[in-house]
Formats: C-alpha cells, structure tokens, sequence
C-alpha cells in the first residue's frame, strides 16, 4: 500500500520522483515561497525541456541546475549554428540516445504513450547516423563531412539522377547537407527542423540498399563497409517495425487514436521477430530489463558501442528533491 503524503512538502517531493516537472514547477513557489519556489521552478523548466526532448533549448541557461547536469545536457543538444562549440550531438549521438532511452522508460512508466511513441521514432529517424557514428568520426555534422561524398563518380546530392535510389526528397535534402555549413544560422537551423533526419536515411541507402551503387561510399575502407552495411541495413528495418509505425496509426473517426501499453507490447514483439533475421538484429529480443526488452541492446549493436539508458532525468529528479527538503 503506497504511504499517504503527509505534507506539502510531500506532495512536491512526490512530483520530483515522477518526474511531473511543469506541474511542481507550477506548485512550487506556492508551498515554499516565491525566491526558493523560482528556483526550483527553474530546475523543473529545464527538466521539463530534456522530458520533451526539445534539443535546441538543451543548452539554454538554468542558474539552478548544477553545472554537472547542465554539461551532461549539453552533450545532447543540437548546435543551432554552423559553428557552435561544443558540437553536442553532432559529435557523438551516443548521450542522446541514453536519453532517448531515459525518456522512453519515463513515459512508459507514466503510461505516457504517444509521447513515448514519438521518442521512438525519433530515435528510428536518427538511428542510421548512430551506426555511421564510427566510420564518420562524428555523428552527421554537415560542418565536417568526408571529401568523399563527393567525389568524382559519386552521385550523392545529384538532384534528379535517375540511378540514384534515394527518393527526390533525400536527393534535395542531401544536396542541401554538403553546403549547409556556410549558410546563416537561420538556414542551418530550417535544414535541422526538415532534412536532416532524410539524410541520416540515404547515408544508409547507399551502404546498404543501393541497386547502383556509386562513388559515394568508397571513403568508407573495404574491411569496415560490409560492417557498416549490416548495422545501417537494421537501423532501416528498425524505422519499418509495427513499434515504430505506431506513430503513424490512422485516425479514428476526428480523434486520433493512442495505443494501449498492450499494444505497445505486442507490436515490440512483432518488431522484436521481424528483427531477428541477423546477428545485429537479433540483440532485439534479449531480456536487458528495459521496458520494451532489447532496445538499448539494439542501439548498441546498431551504434558498435555501448548505449545505456541515461541517468539524467533521475539524478534532475533527485535534484530537485534535495531542494524541497532542505
């Protein structure tokens, strides 16, 4: 039987725990008054930022949040210029997806679904650039990409080639990632908000499903590129599993539908088998004790490192209850 909450004290240290961050924001300066109540309502919009997994603000300023967290933020937050330092997701997606998982785990305790669903296609969107991650040197920085994209032969960006396999939407996104770096802030932030996501997709057409392959790949060394191939060719059978496609269900009727945590279930599982056709793929269907069993184990096959859930949002929580209580 959960204990009752005795105090108001309580009930806000309670709302840390569940990571219910706007609502003890709202709550705070109510029980502890407005100077510690700001305070802690400064923590709870930054926690609240990560819990939505809104990337550009990741790196925004928090004067109550100690700088450990704050760094820890930073190495998931997308550079909104060209030449930003640090260079946060762009250098490595690994933190990211640790907080991906976080948030995933968070939402699914919460039976939070949609939002939990839209974390997971997220990470289906991006995850060819985490299997890219070892051959690139970094995780998809349109700043630093190899000569050899473009390279003579190479069709990568050629709008309307007809050989190419990717649709015309990755050709002009594509096009657009090799010059990005020089334009305006503005520019390089619209790429991010549409295109960035369909370039991560046709790097790992190239490698794994190009019926013409081209110039494109040949900076990747031969030993490296059957290795690259099998994990870029199961981060795109990942994007096309029944979990992923969840976020994409029809509406019902004028409302849209939200799925129940059985179905959520059940279509892991489905995704689980459709996965097990390869030795990468099948990491999916080990019992690490994540929620949706597999899936940090599958990241990490994916990525050729290891991807474990973050400990960001718990030690924010933990935080903010050390700010209650004293």
């Amino acid at each position: 039987m959960t204990p009752p909450l005795d105090t108001a004290h309580d009930l806000l240290v309670e709302l840390a725990a569940r990571h219910a961050y706007a609502d003890l924001g709202a709550l705070a300066p109510r029980v502890l008054g407005e100077r510690e109540g700001e305070r802690v309502a400064d923590v709870c919009e930054f926690g609240q930022r990560l819990l939505s997994l809104d990337a550009e603000d990741f790196a925004a300023e928090a004067r109550a949040v100690p700088a450990e967290l704050r760094r820890r933020a930073r190495n998931c937050h997308m550079p909104q210029t060209p030449r930003e330092q640090p260079r946060g997701a762009l250098a490595t997606l690994v933190p990211a997806y640790g907080l991906l998982l976080e948030v995933i785990a968070v939402r699914w305790r919460r039976r939070e679904l949609s939002p939990m669903t839209a974390a997971v296609h997220i990470a289906a969107e991006y995850l060819p650039l985490l299997a890219f991650e070892p051959a690139l040197g970094h995780a998809g920085d349109p700043a630093a990409w190899p000569a050899g994209l473009a390279a003579p032969g190479s069709r990568f960006g050629v709008i309307g080639d007809r050989e190419c396999d990717h649709t015309r939407a990755e050709q002009s996104a594509v096009n657009r990632t090799l010059r990005v770096a020089a334009e305006p802030g503005e520019g390089w932030r619209a790429y991010f908000d549409r295109q960035h996501s369909q370039v991560a997709g046709a790097l790992a057409t190239c490698v794994a499903r190009c019926r013409a392959p081209c110039a494109a790949m040949d900076w990747v060394a031969a030993p490296d590129r059957a290795d690259l191939a099998a994990r870029a060719k199961v981060a795109l059978a990942f994007a096309d599993t029944p979990l992923v496609r969840l976020r994409h269900a029809a509406p019902v009727g004028h409302g849209f539908g939200v799925p129940s945590a059985e179905e959520v279930l059940e279509a892991w599982e489905r995704s689980r088998s459709a996965l097990d056709k390869n030795p990468i793929g099948s990491t999916a269907t080990r019992d690490d004790g994540f929620p949706l069993a597999g899936l940090p184990s599958l990241f990490s096959a994916v990525a050729a490192a290891p991807v474990a859930p973050a400990t960001l949002l718990a030690d924010i929580s933990a935080h903010l209850s050390a700010m209650i209580t004293e």
